[in-house]
């Protein structure tokens, strides 16, 4: 079993609007202060292209982020919000057993359970139940997200099946599950970096990731 790297429930994907922006979405400042290479879809995905969110330490290293593709999901409470077609990419750092930015703490070394864990929250993030009100919402989360994390700790068991995708052109195993509410999987790229992906009207059979050569140009 691989231990889940919780990066904190505070970094998990952020929930969109009503208007469908995402609640924490930054300029591509964030994503140029990165150490390590970013990935999305490969050039074989030509539809639009778009920030999300970065995460940094509290010394401000950025520790892992998001680019979407495809319609941006809009959480509403209809089944218009059903039909939106994405897929996000979520790209995080590689990092060893560390002491937290402030000296405070010790951080759990990040692998592909965390990825995991980010990209089914993330999937939880934009998705909202259409029998569901507000008042009820933030319970549903809270529960369903903790799920996630669970699940998350053991990729080697059921719902978990695997999944051979291209990253860069080459053949890579990932973990891959399916819910009433999009698709979820985890790898690591040959670099060393871990990506973690979730999407929803977009099969992910035929994806593909590459490392995004300019990350200016999803900002539009």
């Amino acid at each position: 079993m691989e231990t889940t790297s919780r990066v904190g429930a505070e970094d998990a994907p952020s929930a969109v609007t009503a208007e469908g922006v995402p609640a924490t979405r930054r300029t591509v400042d964030g994503y140029l202060k990165a150490p390590f290479p970013w990935y999305g879809l490969d050039g074989a995905f030509t539809g639009p292209r778009w920030l999300m969110q970065v995460t940094a330490s509290a010394d401000g290293t950025v520790q892992h982020g998001s680019t979407g593709h495809g319609e941006e999901p809009v959480v509403r409470a209809d089944a218009g919000a059903e039909k939106a077609r994405f897929a996000v990419v979520v790209t995080v750092a590689s990092s060893p057993v560390r002491r937290s930015g402030d000296g405070t703490g010790v951080l759990d070394a990040t692998t592909v359970s965390s990825a995991a864990w980010l990209a089914g929250s993330g999937l939880l993030a934009c998705t909202w139940p259409p029998q569901m009100d507000h008042t009820l919402r933030n319970e549903w989360l809270n529960q369903q997200t903790e799920t996630a994390f669970e699940l998350a700790d053991d990729l080697g068991e059921a719902p978990w099946s695997t999944l051979s995708l291209p990253v860069d052109g080459l053949p890579v195993e990932f973990h891959y599950r399916e819910s009433e509410f999009g698709w979820v999987l985890a790898g690591s790229a040959p670099d060393g970096v871990h990506i973690g992906a979730y999407g929803r009207g977009m099969s992910a059979y035929g994806l593909g990731f590459a490392v995004v050569g300019d990350i200016a140009a999803y900002d539009n």
